[in-house]
């Protein structure tokens, strides 16, 4: 594990770019005055990595809280995502567009493709993510986005993808929590380069509920939201907590006071399926 200090710290993407070690997630946020005011006390708390979507319907939302921070854009590490209806070349072109648009930026540090297997384009969907990554390939290279990656993708969809890739996705956005740890597509990422970043690190608020964490949590004197966050970086992926409350964001930034035991790490490796699993890419009904 990296020595980790700060809320700023970062990893280094393959391709050099820099990317602070735990996001703000703004997932199931409404748009609006509570996505604008949630991504503000973020910022305030130190947050520079902030994590959105087209399908959140909230990138208005989430550029204006961007803008009234104050904070220099270029200090801001900004990810969102193209959805499901734009998965084709010239379609993915622009979806980017779209949500610089709505974003207020010329460019984002992130672009993910969402799903790696949509319902719409179930039926090719080999054809579907190479011609969406070509699309990638070509946004990165316009400078729209500083790094591309996926999300929701399982090792089958990332292998047929490297035969008509000529850039390794940098970044595998998904469902990564105590409950599940999603080991085989993780390692393959690692083996890969790509990085892991986990949405939903706190099981959509279902680990809350495992007393397991609860005592762990006690004995460190920290939240249960805290001790898995800090499990989540010593396993060397990237947390994006999401929150609405402003004490709640702050207490999701303090993880670099306290340090969990080998022994309590694998304690909280051992709750697969404690809180629900990641969705099947192949049959989601979108």
């Amino acid at each position: 594990m990296a020595h980790l200090t700060k809320l700023t710290d970062t990893y280094t993407l393959a391709n050099g770019v820099e990317i602070p070690i735990v996001g703000f997630g703004t997932w199931q946020t409404p748009s609006g005055e509570v996505a604008e005011k949630s991504v503000m006390d973020a910022i305030a708390a130190g947050y520079r990595h902030i994590d959105t979507a087209a399908i959140y319907g909230n990138e208005e939302s989430v550029g204006s809280g961007i803008k009234k921070s104050g904070i220099n854009r270029h200090d801001l590490f900004l990810t969102t995502k193209l959805w499901n209806n734009r998965r084709d070349y010239k379609s993915a072109l622009g979806g980017i567009d779209e949500s610089l648009q709505k974003l207020g930026t010329d460019y984002v540090d992130l672009y993910l493709i969402h799903w790696g297997n949509p319902k719409a384009t179930r039926d090719h969907w080999q054809e579907a993510n190479a011609e969406t990554w070509r699309a990638m390939e070509d946004i990165l290279k316009s400078g729209k986005a500083r790094a591309i990656g996926v999300s929701n993708f399982r090792v089958k969809h990332l292998e047929e993808l490297f035969k008509t890739a000529t850039t390794t996705p940098m970044v595998n956005q998904m469902f990564l929590n105590p409950s599940d740890m999603q080991e085989e597509v993780t390692q393959f990422d690692t083996k890969h380069g790509i990085l892991n970043e986990a949405y939903s690190p706190l099981g959509t608020g279902k680990i809350f509920g495992i007393e397991a964490l609860k005592k762990i949590a006690d004995r460190y004197n920290k939240s249960v939201a805290q001790v898995v966050l800090r499990w989540s970086l010593q396993h060397d992926f990237l947390p994006l907590p999401k929150s609405v409350h402003k004490e709640r964001i702050e207490e999701n930034a303090q993880l670099f006071d306290f340090e969990l035991s080998h022994h309590d790490m694998e304690l909280i490796d051992g709750l697969h399926g404690a809180a629900g699993l990641a969705d099947d890419p192949d049959t989601v009904g979108f």
